[in-house]
């Protein structure tokens, strides 16, 4: 579900370790859970009708969000083409909370489009697609496609309502006795293909 109200700060799903050549082995991928889930949630949020720029801002916002951070619930707007259509309408600077994946993101509508914000300033998609590279590396189109397979097997509603439970069960694992934030396990783009097949 996308929905925003501001309460961005570390999140256990954060991790700053990365490289440029992310390893891969076949379908696996060895990457901590922040892109992972930042590149997800982007995939659905363009899915359920914001544009590729604004998908990469709100997908920022959520992976960064405290986990446990459970903000308000007023004032929330759902996505729809309607809704978003009416909210890149209103008032330039005009801040509302948009909910992505069953979390409250805080949002801006700027000359640009839709961005979320953090402490106030716009997350700028251009930031997050280097983010993203500097830890996918050449996996990068490979993983975003397998994801938007995925999408487009639920409708819009579906998706809105199963999007995060979809993340749990593809996210790295990470393996037992590892921790901190940062660490890496597995992405499997088998499961996810798997996944968008079982739909079917």
């Amino acid at each position: 579900m996308l929905s925003f109200y501001f309460s961005v700060a570390g999140s256990h799903e954060q991790g700053q370790i990365g490289i440029r050549k992310t390893p891969v082995t076949g379908n696996k991928i060895l990457i901590n859970r922040a892109p992972v889930l930042t590149l997800w949630a982007a995939a659905v949020a363009e899915r359920l009708g914001f544009n590729h720029h604004e998908a990469l801002s709100l997908g920022k916002a959520l992976a960064g969000l405290n986990a446990q951070s459970k903000g308000r619930r007023l004032g929330i707007f759902k996505p729809t083409p309607k809704e978003i259509k009416k909210v890149r309408e209103g008032e330039r600077g005009e801040e509302f909370w948009v909910d992505l994946l069953g979390r409250a993101l805080p949002a801006v509508n700027t000359g640009q489009g839709v961005r979320a914000v953090v402490k106030s300033k716009p997350i700028e998609p251009e930031g997050v697609e280097r983010y993203l590279e500097s830890k996918f590396g050449d996996a990068l189109p490979k993983v975003r496609q397998a994801m938007t397979e995925l999408t487009k097997a639920f409708d819009t509603d579906e998706l809105a309502q199963r999007g995060f439970g979809l993340y749990e069960q593809f996210r790295p694992q990470i393996p037992e006795g590892v921790g901190g934030w940062g660490a890496k396990g597995e992405l499997d783009l088998g499961r996810v293909t798997k996944l968008a097949l079982q739909t079917h």
